[in-house]
């Protein structure tokens, strides 16, 4: 059994918050983690946008740079969507092992080595001149893209003042609609002069400077110091940064108090996500995150392909048919970064579950509203509220997650939820890529991912609620008591 031993009271300063500081080191932990963020999103969500270039080659201006990977022949709808899952399953791989060793060797580390290895794999798959190549590199990519999802909710979670967890969780991982909104941007403005060689080119530029800015400027977590045992350093960055030692952990509003310095024994890692304690809520935040990223992958690979045809059916030109599926996609991705950080607010004061639960509604009702024969203004409104439920819901979960579990077990928890959810990841393209190779319209499609998110609102409301935590005064003065009487 794995456990960590924590400190005595005694020899932990009692460092309050200084607010200045804090909120400087914050925004610097924001920025880095969401940077990340973006750039994952980025490159998620770019294979959606490149998508007919791979299968069939782009410009012949642009020759070898702009060839497919398939030698000019076209690809099956159903291939499209399994290289379309091979990074999400990297993803997931990634993720379930950045849980296993990031409890025990730290948040710094994994982010700068998640940011090194996806820029390097978007670099080599830039040069991929066949379908296993590019699936192959695609999964090896995606291994990094998953060190850093779970890693950056548990480091943020930790940094993030007390009263704004939900907020700061949702600048964070906002960044990977954001990326969304950059990937079909730049797909309109660039991709008929660069190329998807050149759309991958860009999401290997972290490297250059996002690694080097995480170097200098990204600490090491004080409170992930102390649970393992390293007090001094712990209270160095502690003063240096301004974060207290002793937290609230937020929960729908309830604090509930961490308790980082008693002299006790925990599990660490997947065991202690596993344990008694979190084992049901562990249990359904798996399925939740199941749910938003089965509709985040499945929308972002597939939206851009369903809506084109949609357009096509109608009597519109292919070259506008194309232009307007991502449109789609840039409304669905930035629906999702305004709308998250808007709920990401109301979570903050109300609490995260009921503000997901009402997310993933919208998101059914948008999503089915998509199947009638509404005006395009319409369409691009629901599809922006769709956005709203599906990828701004998602972001939502990464904030309740980080903020369910105590620091001992953070990143475990992250990790369990964009791991398993990867599931659904993976399953999402695959879905559609069924439902096209069987002809099945635009209509059935949305009327499938409505299910989905039907069924992410009721898992969210099993997962049980805390009990209301004793507040720091409350410990110290008992724990004197106790050492009083022994």
């Amino acid at each position: 059994m794995n456990t960590t031993t924590r400190s005595s009271a005694s020899t932990i300063p009692d460092i309050p918050a200084d607010h200045a500081k804090e909120a400087r080191t914050a925004g610097w932990v924001a920025a880095i983690a969401g940077l990340s963020l973006l750039f994952d999103g980025f490159d998620l969500t770019v294979y959606g946008t490149v998508l007919p270039g791979l299968r069939t080659g782009g410009s012949n201006a642009l020759g070898w740079w702009s060839s497919g990977i398939t030698g000019g022949q076209a690809m099956n709808p159903a291939v499209a969507g399994e290289l379309g899952s091979y990074a999400l399953i990297g993803v997931m791989i990634g993720a379930l092992a950045a849980g296993a060793i990031g409890d025990r060797i730290g948040r710094k580390k994994l982010i700068l080595g998640g940011i090194a290895w996806f820029s390097l794999g978007m670099f080599i798959t830039a040069f991929a001149e066949s379908v296993t190549v590019f699936g192959a590199m695609r999964l090896i990519t995606g291994l990094g893209l998953g060190v850093l999802l779970a890693t950056a909710g548990a480091t943020m979670a930790e940094f993030a003042p007390a009263g704004k967890r939900n907020f700061y969780n949702a600048i964070v991982y906002s960044g990977i609609p954001a990326g969304g909104v950059l990937a079909a941007f730049l797909g309109l403005a660039l991709l008929g002069q660069i190329g998807w060689r050149g759309m991958f080119m860009i999401g290997a530029t972290p490297i250059l400077f996002l690694f080097p800015l995480a170097l200098v400027m990204l600490p090491e977590s004080p409170r992930w110091l102390l649970s393992r045992g390293q007090v001094d350093r712990a209270v160095a960055i502690s003063r240096k940064t301004g974060i207290p030692l002793r937290e609230h952990q937020q929960f729908g509003g309830v604090p509930v108090a961490e308790d980082l310095h008693l002299e006790i024994k925990e599990k660490v890692g997947f065991a202690g996500i596993f344990s008694k304690k979190y084992l049901v809520g562990t249990l359904f935040l798996g399925l939740m995150s199941f749910s938003g990223l089965l509709l985040t992958f499945g929308l972002n690979t597939w939206l851009p392909s369903i809506m084109g045809g949609h357009f096509q059916d109608a009597g519109m030109g292919a070259d506008a048919a194309k232009r307007y599926g991502l449109i789609f996609l840039l409304l669905l991705n930035g629906g999702a970064v305004v709308g998250g950080l808007i709920a990401s607010r109301v979570a903050d004061k109300a609490g995260p579950q009921r503000v997901i639960i009402t997310t993933f509604t919208l998101a059914a009702l948008s999503l089915t509203l998509m199947t009638f024969g509404f005006p395009i203004p319409m369409l691009l409104a629901y599809i922006a509220v769709a956005g709203v439920g599906v990828l701004g819901t998602q972001v939502l979960i990464y904030g309740f997650t980080s903020n369910y579990y105590a620091t001992n077990v953070r990143a475990a928890g992250v990790a369990w939820c964009s791991g398993f959810g990867r599931l659904g990841g993976i399953l999402g393209p695959l879905i559609g890529g069924w439902l096209a190779a069987a002809g099945l319209g635009g209509n059935t499609a949305f009327y499938v991912f409505a299910g989905v998110a039907l069924f992410g609102g009721l898992m969210t409301t099993m997962v049980p609620r805390p009990k209301a935590g004793r507040s720091d005064a409350q410990q110290l003065a008992e724990e004197e008591l106790a050492v009083a009487n022994a």
